[in-house]
């Protein structure tokens, strides 16, 4: 259903989960969306939807907090900031958990020696009893909520999702239930922001599970990837979705070429994703069992919401240095940050025929000044290109246009 030109289009944003990789992409890929389109306010959204890592940035988002500042607090982490993201808050070891397991450890084992010999049972079976005592996460995420809740307090923003101005979810997943617990919503709304995107982001094995109300809740990705769905059902006018985990193609000639030789800096080049051994292999196993699942999901959202345009931005899946990053690491955070910014401004550069269409039907239009301004970066400013780089890169841009304009975009639907 198309709005009138007097009544304000509804606008969601959806952000899907990814570990500290997935929020830097989205930072990134953020800030060059807040630049590039015209009459889009990214803190005065309708509706904001965050899943794990996505929940971060969309409780910062629905806060009021630019992609700009954002990207000062998770990236750029400057001296002397007020609000500055320290990676070394996810690594704090669960000492409670650790302590709690370890008391339950002398009656397990002695259960398991009895049944070992007096019960006459396997030693498989006996040692089935010890898994009570083992730990269900390593690292503690308390300082999630205790830092986001000092961020949230103070002047012009809340830690109640009943005090905001906008609509916000943060989706976890209610362990004992298996099913999708959508904090911000009637029933779910007395839960802290900051409380809530702890429970979201909750990684099972990494993290603990996150108790709330006598209940446990987990990272929001078991049950779905993105949960886009939430502001769809409350009916929407245009629906942005960020994805920042897709399974890599090394079939390319040119990405099979980094991979071989790796990248700047990097010495893990392989030439096949088997040669990278069991951390590469179970990287884009994991990648393509939950980006099959949005697959399906985004293909729902088109047949259920035909009257709502969706926008899927997504890493390019022929990119081999978002793929060879680990998804946990932080260090590469600035490179990485701009990189995602730059593949987004090259994304809307070789699909603006298409969006420009698109995004207008909602008062959006593309900033083509600010998209082919090559002196525009997030973090740092990389060695500018040769001449020839910039005209393949000019027409490799046309081309995808081109295509985009005669078969429609494979990730604008």
């Amino acid at each position: 259903m198309r709005k009138n030109k007097r009544t304000p289009p509804k606008i969601a944003l959806a952000l899907a989960g990814g570990g500290p990789l997935g929020a830097i992409y989205e930072i990134g890929a953020l800030c060059a969306l807040e630049e590039a389109l015209v009459g889009l306010d990214f803190t005065k959204l309708h509706h904001y939807v965050g899943v794990s890592a996505g929940g971060f940035i969309a409780a910062g988002l629905a806060n009021g907090m630019s992609p700009r500042e954002l990207c000062a607090a998770f990236i750029e982490c400057a001296d002397g900031a007020s609000e500055v993201f320290d990676p070394s808050w996810l690594m704090v070891p669960a000492y409670d958990e650790f302590a709690r397991r370890a008391i339950m450890f002398p009656g397990l084992a002695a259960s398991a020696l009895w049944r070992a010999t007096f019960g006459r049972k396997t030693l498989t079976q006996a040692i089935e009893r010890l898994g009570p005592s083992l730990p269900t996460g390593i690292f503690s995420n308390e300082q999630i909520d205790l830092r986001l809740a000092r961020v949230f307090s103070r002047s012009g923003r809340t830690n109640d999702f009943r005090d905001l101005k906008t609509r916000l979810t943060l989706v976890a997943t209610n362990l004992d239930t298996g099913e999708a617990a959508p904090f911000g919503r009637p029933g779910w709304d007395h839960v802290p922001i900051s409380k809530a995107v702890q429970a979201s982001s909750a990684l099972p094995g990494l993290f603990p599970p996150v108790e709330i109300d006598d209940q446990y809740f987990v990272d929001g990705a078991l049950k779905k990837t993105m949960h886009a769905s939430v502001a769809l059902e409350d009916g929407v006018d245009l629906m942005i979705c960020l994805n920042p985990l897709v399974p890599f193609n090394s079939t390319e000639p040119e990405t099979a070429r980094v991979m071989r030789r790796g990248l700047p800096g990097d010495s893990r080049g392989i030439p096949r994703i088997v040669d990278g051994g069991l951390p590469v292999v179970l990287s884009q196993t994991f990648r393509s069992m939950i980006h099959s699942r949005m697959e399906l999901g985004m293909k729902n959202y088109e047949r259920a919401y035909p009257d709502t345009d969706i926008l899927l931005i997504e890493p390019d899946h022929r990119d081999p240095e978002l793929y060879l990053a680990n998804t946990f690491s932080y260090g590469r955070r600035r490179q990485l940050a701009e990189h995602a910014y730059q593949q987004t401004r090259s994304m809307l550069r070789s699909r603006r025929t298409r969006l420009s269409a698109q995004l207008l039907r909602h008062g959006i239009r593309l900033d083509m000044d600010a998209l082919e301004d090559p002196r525009r970066h997030l973090v740092a400013a990389p060695k500018p290109p040769t001449r020839i780089g910039q005209a393949i890169a000019s027409l490799q841009e046309v081309m995808d246009d081109l295509g985009h304009a005669v078969h429609g975009p494979a990730h604008a639907t």
